[in-house]
């Protein structure tokens, strides 16, 4: 035989390439045996392939085996772990503007691979709408807020539970009076046009909770600080609340997400670093939208003796406010004693009158507004886009016709539509009813706070709306961003990466539904890790919902298992054999340090 060219073809010697042939193959196999060892640290994952398929939803797709694994219990001190905001990394970080508070998350080679316990004593929480009121002191066992705060009525011990009087820094008569203040000087919190809001600094989440049953859904937000656990006691309590910091990055929202924004003596020093945080603001609010604030330098004439300064030096802090607002197109819409309200921007005829060399600066656009995970803060605005002028607060169907109206911003997402948006409604109106035959405590009290792991628009807490239940939507920092959406229907969310730990105290939910989550990010996050971080949030006899293709099942029921939860194995509401649909619950045990 010869080559096109004309010259003739070696032909090496046979016995050579046999001899050669099987060297590779045993090199391939101890490579691919060792890989697999060493892929997942001391406890293996084994993947059995088929070379004729490996589509893991495909319906001759094989299974994903995993050997069988018990977690031992992480010591007493991790009770309260949260991996990404470890009070005992911060000297690894400074504390210039709280960058400390900030999420650092910990290097793979320092992950804990043990059950986080529970404190001891621990129960179920109380239900909702009585957990409002009251938890179980044993549940967040923390005496230093109730020592400093008591005066203020946060919370207060009695026996074996803590009390929440609805008071607060500036509402020490109780929250249900200052709201009622607010709703006179915003009539829109009282028709539905503000559905959506964010607590910033929210203590223990008293105002939220209160605007629930006016409804306005708040996300309460609060670093984990000197303020001891306010985010865990929110979250006991039934109110959503997440962990977070404005300092130098993002906060885990996209832009023009909440129609009102809320800072209760919050102690954020808004004029300074040139107004950055109140940039942030800017960004997260809906045109429209209203920043509420109460406390220093509202009513400086009459409180100025009570915040430790001088009546002049709180005078320079509110005009220099007042004038970094004007800068930002916000105009003083009310204020009435401690509250002062000011409305951003309807519209985008304002930002078209600035002077080009305005202070501070529009961004160009080559940033992008909505991305909010460990995206750096800028000394800039963000200008809202005109192309989407019915996204603002005043164009917005009211609550809760929004719900269900295709928002514009629909067109943000690639191959969306709002037939895709009709079309998945439908699905997960008719998901929920198989699932609330599976799991018949959806929709009682006995499930108060939810989390969608992967959500897309929003559907599954959707067809929830009416249970007494709230939804944390999570989107993919990786995937589609479809979070403005969920915002715009009037739902709350957070961007995440589930290759790390999310931002709140472990127990802190009380059901997670996950749809295709280890289909979509297996092959970025170890199926070990997202399994035991879903273990410290859950709480102890909270459960699970995971919907997945039938290749991961097996696998994820055994290393549940070694999480001490019981799985079963159900179809789904059409009976595919392509996926399945895992109904878990955690076990609650306690310490064996406690025993």
């Amino acid at each position: 035989m010869k080559h096109k060219d004309g010259k003739p073809i070696n032909h090496p010697d046979k016995n050579r390439n046999v001899s050669l042939a099987i060297t590779v193959i045993v090199l391939c196999g101890a490579s691919f045996y060792l890989g697999g060892v060493f892929s997942s640290g001391k406890d293996p994952v084994v993947a059995i392939t088929d070379h004729r398929n490996m589509d893991p939803s495909s319906e001759t797709a094989v299974s994903l085996v995993t050997k069988a694994i018990s977690f031992p219990e992480c010591s007493k001190e991790y009770q309260d772990y949260t991996p990404c905001t470890d009070p005992k990394r911060w000297r690894k970080y400074g504390t210039y503007r709280l960058t400390l508070l900030e999420r650092h998350c910990p290097p793979i080679f320092e992950r804990k691979e043990c059950l986080v316990p529970p404190p001891n004593g621990y129960k179920p929480p109380i239900r909702w709408p009585k957990s409002r009121d009251e938890c179980w002191y044993r549940n967040v066992p923390y005496d230093w807020i109730n020592k400093q705060k008591s005066n203020q009525h946060w919370l207060r011990k009695e026996g074996d539970k803590f009390q929440f009087p609805g008071g607060g820094t500036m509402f020490p008569n109780g929250v249900g009076e200052y709201v009622d203040l607010m709703q006179d000087l915003i009539p829109g919190m009282k028709d539905g046009t503000v559905r959506t809001a964010i607590d910033t600094g929210c203590g223990v989440a008293s105002w939220g909770g209160d605007l629930l049953d006016r409804g306005i859904l708040t996300v309460s937000l609060a670093p984990r600080d000197n303020h001891e656990a306010q985010v865990q006691f929110a979250l006991e309590r039934g109110i959503p609340a997440i962990l977070g910091v404005i300092s130098t990055q993002r906060l885990p929202f996209p832009a023009n997400s909440f129609d009102m924004a809320h800072c209760s003596r919050c102690l954020i020093p808004w004029t300074e670093f040139g107004g950055l945080y109140l940039l942030e603001i800017h960004r997260i609010l809906r045109p429209g939208g209203f920043w509420v604030l109460s406390g220093p330098p509202v009513n400086y004439e009459r409180r100025w003796r009570g915040w430790n300064t001088t009546v002049e030096e709180q005078k320079s802090d509110y005009d220099k406010l007042q004038d970094l607002l004007t800068s930002l197109c916000f105009k003083l819409y009310n204020k009435k004693d401690d509250i002062a309200v000011w409305q951003k921007a309807k519209d985008n005829n304002c930002y078209d009158k600035l002077p080009r060399e305005t202070y501070p600066p529009k961004c160009d656009d080559s940033l992008d507004a909505n991305a909010g995970w460990y995206t750096p803060l800028r000394h800039c605005f963000m200008v809202p886009e005109p192309k989407y002028k019915k996204s603002a607060l005043t164009y917005m169907p009211k609550w809760p016709e929004r719900l269900n109206y295709a928002p514009e911003r629909l067109m943000l997402v690639h191959g969306a539509s709002s037939s895709t948006f009709s079309h998945d409604n439908s699905k997960w109106k008719k998901r929920i009813q198989h699932y609330k035959k599976l799991l018949p405590d959806l929709g009682t009290s006995k499930i108060r706070n939810v989390m969608d792991m992967n959500t897309v628009y929003g559907g599954f807490a959707a067809a929830l709306i009416n249970d007494p239940l709230w939804v944390m939507n999570v989107v993919s920092s990786y995937g589609k961003n479809t979070l403005p959406v969920v915002y715009d229907r009037g739902l709350i969310g957070t961007f995440q990466d589930w290759c790390e730990a999310f931002s709140t105290y472990p127990r802190t939910y009380d059901l997670l539904h996950l749809d295709g989550l280890f289909t979509a990010e297996s092959h970025r996050c170890e199926m070990k890790y997202v399994l035991l971080e879903m273990d410290r949030i859950l709480r102890p006899t909270g459960h699970a919902i995971i919907r997945e293709s039938t290749y991961f099942v097996d696998a994820i029921a055994t290393i549940a298992k070694g999480m001490r939860w019981t799985c079963r194995i159900e179809n789904t509401e059409y009976s595919s054999e392509k996926e399945k649909v895992l109904i878990c619950q955690k076990k609650l045990w306690q310490s064996s340090s406690s025993r």
